[in-house]
């Protein structure tokens, strides 16, 4: 893809999996340009940059932090490092993109959140789903009651991990575990159709090392209820419904990157298509990008006080299970 010449350069820190991925969407972005990677292991950082056409590598996120060339930093590191260096890139003047969750605790979400404002820089994390054109539909139609009012979310985001491969999800220094990981993803959903839930119920089946294996919570609202699970360690398919008073719709699987929804009304189903742009990361850029030029320290989608709201939620939830990092 040609790029335009008034392209926003992204760094990223953090050279793992889901960095990769995102990385190759941006070169399907025309108007970004990935042009510095960071990794601890330099090793690491040449070789993500050659695949990803990418110039500039550090071995430190600092040194990331001081070139002059990057605007936007993606923060793709383990959980645990989230927030320090969050404020870190925002203190050298970057905005920042970063990987949910944004914080394993509230007040370190809120010390992000409050950085942004005092820097003057955009800050967002990266709930990329909520930048997905299935979503993005389901939404609106939603929001023009053709369900009627929603009742009943039930959402679930499992599958079956190696412990014996390590890495972070089984690490409990790392933030690791079925909650923090891909927990929220549910409860991102309950809550941006639904709310602040009244009340919350929630069990975990729990490794030796503290960390959960799975989640099952149940959020109660006014006159609404969503059923939602998260596991490492067993797998479903991953479909999200959403039952209002005239209608159901269903998020095609995975549905936290649906390609498409089914909309159940009047005895008939009706399937709507709406694919993504590569993995689905690029949506997410674009609303960075259009935040930016807009001088828009947040995004009116994914707002500071809607990750506020959430990091709430899960930290509820983390007290009810005993999860202690």
């Amino acid at each position: 893809m040609i790029k335009k010449n008034n392209t926003i350069k992204w760094g990223i820190i953090g050279l793992g999996n889901i960095a990769g991925q995102f990385a190759n969407d941006l070169l399907l972005t025309e108007d970004a340009e990935l042009v510095a990677v960071a990794s601890r292991n330099k090793d690491k950082a040449t070789e993500f940059a050659k695949k990803y056409d990418c110039a500039k590598t550090y071995d430190s996120y600092d040194d990331l932090f001081a070139d002059d060339q990057v605007a936007i930093v993606y923060i793709a590191t383990p959980h645990n490092s989230h927030a320090d260096l969050s404020i870190k890139a925002m203190q050298s003047g970057k905005h920042v993109l970063c990987e949910k969750p944004m914080a394993l605790s509230y007040s370190d979400a809120f010390r992000m959140i409050e950085a942004s404002k005092k820097y003057k820089v955009f800050f967002m994390e990266a709930f990329w789903t909520r930048f997905i054109p299935s979503v993005q539909d389901a939404l609106e139609k939603i929001n023009q009651g053709i369900i009627g009012n929603v009742k009943y979310v039930k959402a679930d985001f499992a599958f079956t991990a190696n412990e014996n491969e390590g890495g972070r999800l089984f690490d409990k220094n790392l933030g690791g575990g079925a909650l923090f990981d891909i927990g929220v993803y549910p409860l991102f959903l309950s809550y941006i159709l639904l709310g602040i839930p009244e009340e919350i119920l929630s069990k975990s089946v729990s490794h030796e090392n503290g960390i959960d294996l799975q989640t099952s919570m149940v959020l109660q609202y006014k006159s609404a209820q969503a059923v939602l699970h998260a596991s490492i360690v067993s797998e479903s398919d991953m479909k999200a419904t959403i039952s209002g008073t005239k209608g159901v719709i269903v998020l095609n699987s995975p549905w936290f990157v649906a390609n498409g929804y089914s909309l159940l009304k009047d005895d008939q189903e009706t399937t709507f298509s709406f694919p993504t742009l590569g993995k689905g990361y690029t949506h997410e850029a674009i609303e960075c990008h259009n935040c930016i030029r807009n001088q828009q320290i947040e995004s009116k989608l994914w707002s500071h006080q809607n990750s506020l709201d959430l990091s709430k939620i899960v930290n509820e939830i983390k007290n009810q299970i005993g999860l202690e990092f």
